[in-house]
């Protein structure tokens, strides 16, 4: 399944380090198939996001994938993207930008001919043939409709889209230069968030995270002396302090890295997909590896 990584540090700025694929001869790497896609988005001193991604097609792609991406930023997005919908291409690798916020996703949602629909003029915003880019452009719309409050508009368009589309999964990550959200539903994948203190639960130690499954691997040492917050698709190291988050929680970073969380979606999806009912390729995308 596809793997979803936030960090915030706000308001400091930090520097930061990511791989997200592993060398070529890793014994993870060999245990599951390829994946088709990689990014990595941060926001420069304006609050400007930088996205950088690449499809995985070829040797030379997935080259840009394991090289060491050193950066610095208040807030961190990473995915890499096992297709369900769309070509490998850049247009549709993760993550996305609209409006000076990045999103990424993990799931699969039919019925796109009816989001398309309830998109309207916002179908503008979507450059690419995912259902996650959708996704993105109804929280954008619904976030205009709610006069800017990110919050509100990601729960509208989440509880949209539990009550009118086919839902497999909805696992986001949502940021801006200095907040982030993430929502986990239904329970279908698993979503966990660490609040870090500085220098991590011995104190004065700089962070290193490595995904179990082999992908997004972060380092810092800025975060020896500064907390942040991490949200991840795993649990990326052995602190106790990982926390579930539960299914239809909404969980919001604000720019002090106060976490609060919110049940948005209580019950299940009124139209849930069963992995047999999704196509081969998405099916293949969704399988825990």
């Amino acid at each position: 399944m596809c793997r979803l990584f936030g960090m915030t540090a706000a308001p400091r700025r930090v520097r930061a380090t990511f791989w997200l694929l592993d060398a070529p001869d890793s014994l993870a790497r060999q245990s599951r198939r390829e994946p088709d896609g990689a990014g990595l988005a941060t926001f420069g001193p304006t609050g400007a996001p930088r996205v950088r991604k690449q499809p995985l097609a070829a040797y030379e792609d997935r080259q840009f994938a394991m090289e060491a991406r050193e950066c610095a930023s208040t807030t961190f997005v990473a995915h890499i993207r096992y297709a369900s919908a769309g070509p490998v291409e850049p247009r549709n690798t993760h993550p996305f930008e609209q409006r000076g916020r990045v999103f990424a996703h993990n799931g699969v949602l039919d019925g796109l001919d009816t989001l398309d629909a309830e998109l309207g003029e916002y179908r503008e915003l979507v450059e690419g043939e995912t259902d996650s880019e959708r996704l993105f452009a109804l929280i954008t719309k619904r976030i205009d409709r709610r006069d800017g409050d990110v919050t509100t508009g990601i729960a509208d368009a989440a509880i949209w889209v539990a009550e009118n589309l086919p839902v497999y999964a909805m696992n986001l990550v949502f940021a801006t230069a200095n907040e982030l959200w993430a929502l986990r539903y239904p329970a279908t994948h698993e979503l966990f968030v660490l609040e870090r203190a500085a220098g991590g639960r011995h104190g004065r130690r700089h962070l290193e995270h490595a995904s179990p499954a082999g992908t997004v691997r972060a380092r810092s040492g800025d975060l020896a002396v500064f907390p942040a917050v991490v949200v991840a698709s795993e649990r990326m190291d052995e602190d106790p302090g990982w926390q579930p988050v539960r299914p239809g929680e909404l969980v919001h970073v604000d720019d002090r890295l106060v976490v609060r969380h919110e049940m948005i979606l209580p019950g299940p999806p009124r139209y849930p997909l069963s992995l047999d009912q999704l196509g081969m390729r998405a099916a293949a995308s969704q399988v825990s590896i």
